[in-house]
């Protein structure tokens, strides 16, 4: 039996909705906190099926993402552009479309700038459901691809990253499927809380200091939030990391709410497309999720994610731009003190070159 959904604003509880009568996001009524065991790294991500709220039903093999150390930049790098799809979201999409098999769909809906399209195309094809994705009509021609190669139809719409969504809720209004999105759907955060419990075991049940991550909805930076709130809650590790975010200028909502004044960042970080949100629908829980871990959120500009893509590049990380704002911001953290030299630090590349 699918757990319930409850809205954690008012309290109405739904077997299944995509979002509160009231407008807030849904999160699951129940919250499993196993007992200690041995995950199985063979099992991928799903080693960790005692914490998940769905059961898997969809899965090509994601996960346990290779942890690897990055001396140049002080730092590990967990390479989540290995996935299948070439990006973490595969981790939010394995869950999202095992939820949608306890359902019964048979037609999922997404809207996205790419990498959540082409993970939701990837395994709504493995389910052998139905896909439509609603994109931005100037979409990378790659990720396009990407999402048709997987029997997925592209949408396209004109305008802003906003209107790409309201046209996909529209669709979903009308009945034309079931919202799989990366940004309302809590399975998806379910499956993106992975991503720390895989960290905390290859660390040997310890937590970094601090993990910087790219900020566009927040799919990972809450995922990772919940995932070591989890553990710690859970009795498995004895700390959470500070949890710091780095925007895309221009697109900054999170970081121009923290700094009123800012350095580093001018005009529009368009080299950054995969995180281009104005107005995230999980803005107060991540904003909660820096507060609770003593974290912060900064802008970055395009000539600072250039510079840290092609150092990535150099150095054998074949990554696509978006995920070098987090390189790029570990950086001026660093400069503004906010992290040493001597502080253990994680910064995961999201999304592959391959699809640039």
């Amino acid at each position: 039996m699918p757990i319930a959904l409850v809205c954690p604003d008012c309290g109405t509880e739904y077997v299944d909705r995509w979002r509160c009568s009231c407008g807030h996001p849904l999160e699951f009524a129940d919250q499993p906190h196993p007992d200690p065991f041995g995950p199985d790294a063979r099992e991928g991500l799903w080693a960790f099926a005692p914490f998940l709220p769905v059961e898997r039903r969809v899965s090509l093999g994601e996960g346990y993402t290779p942890l690897v150390e990055a001396p140049e930049w002080d730092a590990a790098f967990k390479l989540e552009y290995v996935f299948p799809s070439g990006s973490f979201k595969d981790r939010g999409a394995t869950a999202t479309l095992s939820r949608g098999a306890e359902l019964g769909v048979d037609r999922v809906v997404e809207d996205s700038s790419g990498n959540a399209g082409a993970a939701i195309a990837t395994y709504a094809a493995r389910a052998g459901v139905d896909c439509s994705i609603y994109v931005p009509a100037a979409v990378k021609a790659s990720k396009v691809r990407a999402i048709e190669r997987a029997g997925g139809e592209v949408v396209r719409v004109e305008g802003s990253r906003e209107a790409v969504t309201d046209a996909c809720v529209a669709a979903v209004e009308d009945g034309e499927g079931w919202y799989a999105s990366h940004a309302w759907n809590p399975a998806f955060f379910a499956g993106t809380a992975t991503f720390a419990y895989e960290l905390a075991h290859q660390r040997d049940w310890s937590v970094p200091d601090a993990v910087v991550l790219p900020v566009g909805h927040g799919t990972l930076f809450l995922g990772a939030y919940r995932g070591f709130r989890h553990l710690f809650d859970s009795g498995w590790t004895d700390g959470m990391p500070r949890l710091l975010g780095a925007q895309a200028a221009g697109y900054d909502p999170i970081a121009s709410e923290l700094h009123t004044k800012r350095r580093g960042s001018s005009g529009r970080n368009d080299l950054a497309d995969g995180i281009q949100i104005r107005e995230p629908v999980r803005k107060a829980g991540i904003l909660e999720a820096i507060e609770v871990t003593g974290g912060d959120c900064l802008s970055i500009s395009a000539e600072a994610t250039d510079r840290a893509l092609d150092g990535l590049h150099e150095r054998g990380f074949y990554t696509e731009p978006t995920c070098a704002v987090a390189p790029a911001a570990l950086r001026e953290y660093r400069e503004r003190g906010v992290l040493t030299e001597d502080d253990d630090v994680v910064v995961p590349l999201t999304g592959s070159g391959l699809k640039t």
